[in-house]
């Protein structure tokens, strides 16, 4: 019974194809809409970061080491994505009530969307990293063919946290305030400005824990140092966030009619 409730499920997410492109290019749209920029933003928020924070440590602070600007970017720019699904998450759902209130649609649509939106933007800022690599003379090795690989990962990764804010959220309004703590704390405790291996021994755990700070060495390990990425680490993280992606869709699958009542 539960096998057919999920296929079902599925079903009713296929059949409205055009919706989900519909709303990946409308929050596309509505992210710049009102700035001056546009579009060009994709492009220049990643590259300010850079230069913010490569001034404060290199600059200032007199740290960083060689091709630091380059491990900036890389660092930032995929923690860029991360940030933004999670901010964007717990909104996902709430702000399309009037709609939802109106037609059936499945509820697991709005935060899937917004994350492959998020993951156009991400893809702008890797042309930034190439623009970087470019000018620092940084060569990537044959292993930047793993590079799709990472992406997908991080994908099923923020796909995961993306389903669990969204329903959250219908239920607990407060949690979208406690996000912007939590984002800070993930953002400092990962080595997205930092290094990891500059962690003193008794807090590395920190960071072999967190598959944030997984996925950022990845990408780091495939485009900048040119080795392979940690292969065992990447596995886990995706065996587990497919886990909790099935997991939380058969969840959205049996309560939806919750979360009509909670709008």
């Amino acid at each position: 019974m539960s096998a057919n409730v999920m296929r079902q499920y599925m079903e009713e997410i296929k059949k409205r194809k055009d919706l989900i492109v519909y709303l990946i290019q409308s929050g596309l749209k509505a992210e710049h809409r009102n700035s001056y920029l546009g579009y060009f933003w994709w492009l220049l928020d990643p590259l300010l970061g850079v230069v913010v924070y490569y001034f404060l440590i290199s600059v200032i602070l007199d740290r960083g080491g060689e091709n630091f600007a380059v491990f900036l970017v890389i660092g930032l720019v995929s923690w860029r994505w991360t940030s933004t699904v999670i901010n964007s998450s717990a909104k996902s759902i709430l702000r399309y009530s009037s709609i939802i209130n109106q037609v059936y649609l499945p509820k697991a649509i709005f935060p899937v969307t917004g994350t492959f939106s998020q993951m156009v933007n991400f893809s702008f800022g890797l042309v930034i990293v190439a623009l970087f690599l470019v000018i620092f003379g940084v060569i990537p090795g044959w292993q930047a063919i793993y590079l799709p690989i990472i992406i997908i990962v991080q994908l099923v990764f923020l796909l995961a946290i993306s389903l669990f804010l969204a329903y959250v959220s219908v239920f607990i309004r407060d949690i979208e305030n406690l996000l912007t703590h939590v984002v800070r704390i993930l953002f400092y405790s990962s080595p997205i400005i930092w290094e990891g291996g500059r962690l003193p021994e008794e807090y590395q755990w920190v960071v072999d824990i967190n598959p944030i700070a997984h996925l950022v060495n990845s990408y780091r390990d495939v485009l900048m140092y040119q080795v392979s990425p940690n292969f065992l680490a990447l596995s886990i993280i995706l065996a587990a966030s497919a886990l909790f992606v099935f997991s939380f869709l058969y969840y959205y699958s049996k309560n939806e009619y919750k979360i009509i009542k909670a709008l």
